[in-house]
């Protein structure tokens, strides 16, 4: 796990080294062991280092291949790279290392772009081709790997984060993209490829790009979104797909448990944690270290079903126990690390448990990606309701959200404006939002100017005759996963230098899961079902069946209490408003009705905090 940073000119001008110095700085939690730089007249490329496989020099960044014609910085694990070795040991020669860096080198030596077919990981990395002089960089399938990037001209520079990318780009200038900002204020994220910046794009999830003297170009080399459920695995029986379920996630968990640096995992108590801590300690010989954070106040602690689990498996459990407001105190690391404005407020808990998890060891496995891929949240059940008031006819279903719109509580309404919506998966992405029916705090302009992040979803192309659930889902893995809890983990946990891993997102698992019909997903009322099945192999369903909690923390409150003074100032100060074109008067008025408890408005209200506070921090830098 690393953090990288690169530019490229096709014009006469040199890379600056002291600019591409400080951008790499930016990025020394993400890689604490080591700093690289590499130059060559116009091209430059620079490496913070985490060590995680093959700890000495020979695995050091930036790195040649073994014919000194290429060049790369990389960021990730790819976790069959000894397999690929394998493929390319007779042609490549003498190994200098042991590094997936060197393998990832000699495949795109031997194969190309071909050598994406070949990779299992999590990844976002750069080669430059010096004798071409084109550069070729890549994200992995899922998008746990970030990479942002600026193409102006004749220049072309990227890096893990935008911060570094400022820093080599000082004279950018703070203009907004007023696109990015209207999706992140209506879906709480900005998904790729904008970013809050203009100038800066983010390499979408699954895509390559290339760049030369002639320009830059896109591709995707990999898509779910045109693999279908299987209908015939409807009449499968329950205990073959469990079977391969079983084999499946068994060797994503093996395959990445392999480390030169001590390793763990995060345990919440649920079924997507527990299940891959239990297969980890199926294969290590030691008691696997776990790791959680407990709270005093009972609704938001997890921590006596971790520990009910550990106990069970017999891992190394570590927790420590906490106050949700000492969550605060994780303030500096929060706006140290997270360069753009996010609204996920579970970035908090994720920042406790991996710098706990650090003191122990350097990489931890997590659960996540299992609810998008096999039915966990509880917007699918909302989809399939609202799939089937939308069989209705348009006249009845009009008359339901009239009567549910006149019951006070908020719920109600919400679901009547979701049977408003023009269709039922219009009605989903309105349940998924986070300003619902507050409506939205832009300007009039910026709305004629742009579009909605409901219409951007909704252009995604899907097989034909998949159900709104299945797509709702695809739409979550595709966008809300990479985006948003992806980014909130990677950054959670690189913060304190530590290397979270995402077995359940394996690239086999994840077409697997795709081509599973939606009857072992959500069947009889039981979100997850196949999976949760498969977790009672390993842990008794006493231990685990609880209902789903959640990383969560109460925004809500801290508006009214620790944070109310702060978040007061900031919607109150006409200084950013000047900038950034929202309606500060519809603000405070959201924030007075919070204040008194008429309406919760915290979810829209802590989006626009998080933007104002990065537009503050990025004004006072």
């Amino acid at each position: 796990m690393c953090g990288i940073v690169g530019q490229v000119g096709f014009g006469l001008l040199p890379v600056d080294m002291d600019r591409l110095e400080k951008a790499t700085d930016t990025l020394s939690a993400r890689g604490p062991d080591a700093s690289g730089i590499w130059t060559d007249g116009c091209a430059g490329l620079g490496h913070r280092r985490l060590a995680i496989i093959d700890l000495s020099d020979a695995g050091k960044q930036p790195m040649h291949s073994a014919d000194g014609r290429y060049v790369t910085v990389y960021n990730g694990e790819i976790y069959n790279f000894k397999h690929i070795r394998s493929l390319l040991s007779p042609h490549g020669g003498h190994w200098q290392s042991n590094s997936d860096t060197e393998v990832l080198l000699a495949a795109y030596r031997e194969w190309g772009v071909g050598c994406l077919d070949k990779l299992k990981g999590m990844f976002s990395f750069a080669i430059w081709d010096k004798k071409e002089k084109v550069l070729f960089a890549a994200r992995d399938h899922m998008g746990v790997k970030p990479f942002y990037y600026r193409h102006q001209s004749n220049c072309f520079i990227f890096a893990s984060r935008p911060k570094a990318i400022l820093k080599i780009c000082p004279e950018m200038g703070s203009d907004v993209d007023e696109q990015a900002m209207r999706f992140y204020l209506e879906s709480g994220y900005i998904p790729a490829p904008y970013s809050i910046h203009k100038g800066i794009r983010k390499l979408p999830p699954a895509h390559y790009l290339m760049v030369d003297a002639k320009g830059i170009h896109v591709s995707r080399y990999w898509n779910y979104d045109q693999i279908e459920p299987e209908k015939v695995w409807e009449y499968r029986s329950e205990e073959d797909l469990l079977d391969e379920l079983d084999e499946l996630i068994d060797k994503s968990v093996q395959s990445r448990m392999i480390s030169d640096t001590p390793l763990g995992a995060f345990l919440s108590g649920g079924i997507d944690s527990s299940l891959v801590v239990a297969m980890m300690q199926k294969h290590s010989t030691a008691p696997v270290k776990t790791f959680t954070i407990g709270f005093e106040e009972t609704a938001y602690d997890e921590s006596v079903h971790a520990q009910a689990v550990a106990d069970y498996i017999g891992t190394t459990h570590f927790c420590e126990r906490m106050k949700v407001t000492e969550l605060l105190a994780l303030g500096p690391n929060f706006i140290q690390e997270f360069d753009e404005p996010f609204f996920d407020s579970s970035a908090f808990p994720v920042m406790a448990v991996s710098k706990l998890a650090r003191r122990h060891v350097v990489v931890a496995l997590s659960g996540d990606g299992a609810d998008e891929l096999f039915g966990g949240y509880h917007y699918y059940k909302i989809a399939k309701n609202l799939s089937s008031m939308y069989s209705v006819p348009e006249t009845l279903r009009s008359a339901a959200a009239f009567i549910l719109g006149k019951i006070p509580q908020h719920r109600f309404k919400l679901l009547s404006n979701a049977l408003r919506q023009p269709d039922a998966l219009s009605g989903f992405l309105f349940s998924r939002s986070i300003n619902k029916d507050f409506g939205s705090v832009l300007s009039r302009d910026v709305l004629n100017n742009t579009f909605s992040w409901k219409d951007y979803l909704l252009r995604s192309s899907f097989c034909d005759g998949m159900s709104v659930v299945e797509k709702a889902m695809r739409l979550d893995a595709s966008f809300t996963l990479p985006d948003d809890y992806l980014q909130k983990v990677d950054l959670g946990s690189m913060a304190f230098s530590l290397e979270a891993r995402e077995p359940l997102l394996d690239k086999d698992l994840v077409e697997w899961s795709m081509r599973l019909p939606l009857k072992w997903k959500l069947k009889n009322g039981t979100n997850k079902y196949l999976l949760r099945k498969l977790a009672y192999r390993y842990i008794p369903k006493r231990i685990l069946d609880r209902p789903k909690q959640g990383f969560c923390v109460p925004i809500d409150d801290w508006l009214r209490g620790p944070l109310k003074a702060w978040a007061e100032e900031k919607i109150r100060e006409r200084r950013l408003f000047d900038v950034l074109p929202m309606d500060q008067s519809k603000i405070i008025d959201l924030f007075e009705l919070h204040l008194i408890g008429s309406r919760n408005a915290h979810p829209i209200l802590w989006a626009v905090l998080m933007l104002l506070d990065y537009f503050t921090i990025w004004d006072n830098t």
